[in-house]
């Protein structure tokens, strides 16, 4: 069944992601499936401690992920989809991706779902800095 879908949000914020209004953004009254992604970032990678990361954002990051957004909205079966990115300082515990599709079912939902989630961490151009417990740091996750 193909649906009008609705980009709600589609976003590169440098403030703190809502989870909430992600997931409220796409609550609509068709939709029997709702599946929200929170990336958060962890304490470890690689059994090194992390003590923060800082994600860089290239000036068409924001262009992208509505691109992506547009693209995974047009998919059959999408009611409606919210994504957004962080960038700057992010302690551990902070959400660095939000990600939420709503359908009428729930197979789609997480299929789509991932599926965007798998599209912003592909293509999107942003650049993370891990920064270690023991003063050491490394970029990593360049498109």
């Amino acid at each position: 069944m193909s649906t009008v879908s609705t980009v709600r949000i589609a976003a590169i914020s440098d403030a703190a992601l809502d989870l909430a209004a992600h997931e409220r953004a796409v609550d609509l009254p068709g939709a029997g499936a709702t599946v929200v992604f929170c990336g958060v970032v962890r304490d470890s990678d690689g059994g090194r401690a992390v003590v923060e990361l800082e994600y860089q954002g290239h000036p068409t990051a924001a262009a992208t992920i509505e691109t992506i957004a547009a693209e995974v909205a047009a998919r059959p079966d999408v009611l409606a989809l919210a994504v957004s990115h962080r960038v700057g300082m992010l302690a551990i515990g902070d959400a660095a991706l939000v990600a939420a599709v709503s359908t009428a079912h729930r197979a789609e939902a997480f299929a789509l779902c991932a599926e965007l989630v798998e599209q912003v961490k592909h293509r999107l151009p942003i650049w993370k800095r891990q920064v270690f417990a023991d003063g050491s740091d490394e970029w990593v996750n360049c498109p």
